[in-house]
């Protein structure tokens, strides 16, 4: 089982690393960007955690409607 305190020492290293990459892109030059959103600061950390998401919630509703059994399923 883990702990919350686990959880939170593993969380936010992640966020602070996050928040940096996001920090850094805002620095870092289009100039030679191939589509035009390439140039727009901070857009594939947006679009990163949004797909994230999405996928996560999809999953999700797959699993619910079609995979899982009810849990009186073999009585």
């Amino acid at each position: 089982m883990v702990k919350p305190e686990q959880i939170q020492k593993i969380k936010t290293p992640l966020i602070a690393a996050l928040v940096l990459l996001a920090v850094v892109d805002i620095f870092v030059h289009g100039d030679h960007a191939t589509f035009i959103w390439d140039s727009i600061p901070g857009f594939s950390a947006v679009y990163g955690l949004i797909t994230t998401v999405l996928i996560i919630v999809v999953s999700k509703f797959l699993g619910h409607a079609f995979l899982m059994k009810p849990e009186d399923y073999y009585d």
